[in-house]
């Protein structure tokens, strides 16, 4: 690694030590949500560390005031959407080609990978966080995927992994935005141990003394940190839920939510952008039978058609992600005006066209992603 990559301040800090890389993000007064020089400054360090034949693992984590680690990551800087959006700052465009490019680089990376999902891991977070090696949370972990309050969809490849949760729990998450905590998001596949909070300071500090080489390091790394998830975990997901969210389009999972009395999930969608909730599930849908470098182009097109919504004659300013991202961070009022305003209002020609690529597919921004090898 050349004396450049190290980066000692700034909102992403990275050092070698042993044989492993370190990345904290240290966006603390922010729960570390990601500005376009993060994913700039992570994706460089990755870059670089990923042909150093010094450095055998990486490993991210996040910084904040509360617990071992505060938050690791609360997702994309929003406010930075809606400045961009109304604004027409052709870095927004940067920001999701970028980050998505980031998405594949972990969910591809020749060596281990190791991420610490203590506290707020959302969004942008668990782009950083799914195609990591080894996953840990915590009892802290706040795990969500909640896009669709604001207008937008589960991106970063939300897709991908929802869509490969069991039955139709990741349509469940994707279009309610439901938190999972540690022991949830280990059931839900969305983690892969469970360890004590108390324990994360140690298991960073004994990270450089791994032999990260050997074929079970992982393994050997949370054998004796790794604590026992709950038998009832996921004692509310149930058959009748499971059932409502199979079924083929948004207005029958509302209509099965409403038969079985489910109040709690009918509310969580009654909140949300009825059109992105249709988005959304589409979206998951297609996924599941999707290559990941596949998936992040079909975002990347979604993403465009977001804040861009013309085939609805709409302005940036007009798009149901531009209005939530306002209701929600900027104005805070919690009062988003939707368009359409209820679930039954939605229409396919109104979803599909988000499906349609703006680029011809040899200028798509994300041409060049390849298929992750098996």
């Amino acid at each position: 690694m050349n004396d450049a990559v190290p980066l000692k301040q700034g909102d992403v800090l990275a050092e070698v030590q042993g044989e492993v890389g370190l990345i904290t993000l240290n966006r603390a007064k922010a729960l570390n949500a990601l500005s376009l020089d993060m994913v700039r400054s992570i994706t460089q360090v990755l870059s670089a560390w990923q042909h150093d034949a010094r450095v055998q693992a990486v490993a991210m984590r996040g910084m904040g005031k509360e617990g071992a680690f505060g938050a690791f990551c609360a997702g994309g800087d929003i406010r930075f959407f809606h400045q961009a959006a109304l604004a027409g700052d052709p870095r927004l465009e940067d920001f999701f080609t970028e980050e998505y490019r980031l998405n594949h680089l972990i969910h591809c990376y020749a060596k281990p990978c190791v991420v610490f999902m203590d506290g707020v891991v959302m969004g942008g977070g668990m782009g950083l966080a799914q195609g990591a090696k080894l996953r840990i949370a915590t009892e802290r972990t706040k795990m969500a995927m909640p896009e669709t309050l604001i207008g937008l969809f589960p991106d970063v490849g939300g897709g991908y992994f929802l869509s490969r949760c069991q039955g139709a729990l990741g349509e469940y998450l994707g279009l309610t935005g439901h938190m999972l905590n540690g022991a949830e998001a280990v059931f839900a596949g969305l983690a892969d141990v469970l360890v004590d909070s108390a324990s994360l300071n140690a298991m960073w500090t004994q990270l450089p003394a791994q032999h990260w080489s050997q074929p079970d390091a992982l393994k050997t790394f949370t054998r004796s940190f790794q604590t026992t998830t709950p038998q009832d975990t996921l004692s509310w997901w149930t058959d009748s839920l499971n059932q409502a969210f199979s079924a083929p389009d948004l207005q029958s999972i509302a209509s099965a939510l409403k038969a079985s009395n489910n109040q709690h999930a009918l509310e969580a969608l009654h909140k949300r952008s009825p059109l992105m909730l249709a988005v959304t599930l589409e979206h998951i849908r297609r996924a599941r039978h999707m290559h990941l470098s596949g998936e992040l182009r079909m975002e990347r097109d979604m993403v465009r058609h977001s804040f861009h919504p013309q085939h609805l004659h709409r302005t940036p300013a007009q798009s149901d992600t531009v209005e939530g991202i306002r209701a929600l961070a900027v104005d805070k009022d919690h009062a988003p005006r939707w368009s359409p305003a209820h679930i039954d209002e939605v229409t396919t020609d109104m979803v599909m066209p988000f499906f349609t690529s703006p680029w011809p597919a040899a200028a798509h921004p994300l041409q060049d992603l390849q298929a992750p090898v098996a």
